[in-house]
């Protein structure tokens, strides 16, 4: 065989096993990425569950709360929110939001003993509180999602050969918020 075939064949060889390496680099951050993607979905569902069940809270305290008007302008306002959020940051301040509001629903309860002995009432709190964890659960998920695509992206060969995946924002919450957040809400009947 002649050296410059075997010269050859080593310089495509080589050429080959570069485009297989580069190949499985591109391919993991995809995987990453999707990854991401569905964790974020999964925040948004289990928050798009919660924005729905709590009309049907609302209609429930409205029978024993008539006088609370402000409390349902204000769940009304923020479900508004939570729909309209596209944002990873906007999307935590709606949380907040809905957050808040939920919790002043919960102080009118304390305030209503034969609410809190209402089987609608109390079941849409255990659904509630299971979509609570759910969607900590969620949000640790796509934490941890987006901190393995962004540690992928910065490191090297990664930052220099793959500029089209960008970094993913965290989703944050307020220091003095978080140890509330991170659970469900603890609800007394």
């Amino acid at each position: 065989m002649p050296v410059w075939l075997i010269v050859l064949l080593i310089v495509l060889g080589a050429i080959l096993l570069f485009a297989v390496i580069i190949a499985g680099m591109y391919n993991s951050l995809v995987k990453l990425n999707e990854r991401v993607e569905e964790a974020w979905s999964d925040i948004t569902v289990q928050l798009k569950r919660r924005a729905d069940m709590l009309p049907n809270l609302a209609e429930t305290v409205k029978g024993y709360a008539k006088h609370e008007k402000e409390i349902f302008e204000n769940l009304a306002e923020s479900r508004s929110k939570m729909m309209g959020a596209r944002t990873v940051q906007s999307v935590a301040e709606a949380d907040r939001s809905m957050l808040g509001t939920l919790s002043r629903i919960m102080a009118i309860a304390e305030n209503y003993p034969e609410l809190k002995a209402d089987k609608n009432f109390q079941s849409l709190m255990s659904e509630i509180r299971d979509t609570e964890d759910k969607v900590g659960a969620s949000r640790r998920f796509y934490n941890a999602g987006a901190k393995d695509l962004n540690t992928k992206i910065k490191i090297f060969p990664f930052n220099i050969l793959f500029h089209s995946f960008k970094v993913r924002e965290y989703y944050n919450v307020d220091e003095k918020e978080f140890d509330r957040i991170e659970k469900a809400p603890d609800i007394k009947f």
